[in-house]
């Protein structure tokens, strides 16, 4: 058995899809709109797009405007804690990291080597999502 993918609902469709696009180099399907009414006259709307990794995982992104978003970085929320990206060697995690920070990103944590055998760093997404970016020593 393998995961197939991580959805993530959001308010800033385009923004979510640039992101992962530009720094974790993720290719997108089409726009999809799906609209349907649950009740007469009270109709759902969303938008969404599936994002496909070289590794083949995938990340669903799903705008719907009821969805509330935000995340302080210092806090793990209910739900996804957070998204780890593998990279091949150290160095390309830095050159990563180097991106990230002068793209204006928010840094959760610089790159550092954990008690387990990782390099890593962690940085928010444009929805405060966590996004970890590892490599195994």
């Amino acid at each position: 058995m393998k995961l197939d993918r991580i959805a993530i609902w959001t308010r800033q469709l385009e923004k979510l899809k640039m992101f992962y696009i530009r720094y974790f180099k993720a290719s997108a399907n089409l726009k999809y709109i799906y609209e349907y009414e649950v009740k007469a006259n009270n109709k759902i709307r969303f938008e969404s797009y599936s994002l496909a990794f070289e590794s083949g995982a995938r990340l669903e992104l799903i705008k719907k405007a009821s969805i509330v978003i935000g995340n302080d970085g210092d806090h793990f929320n209910a739900g996804i804690t957070q998204i780890t990206f593998c990279v091949n060697s150290p160095d390309e995690l830095e050159w990563l990291f180097a991106d990230l920070k002068v793209g204006g990103i928010p840094i959760v944590r610089t790159p550092h080597v954990t008690g387990d055998g990782y390099y890593e760093a962690c940085v928010l997404d444009p929805d405060g999502n966590r996004i970890e970016i590892a490599v195994k020593l």
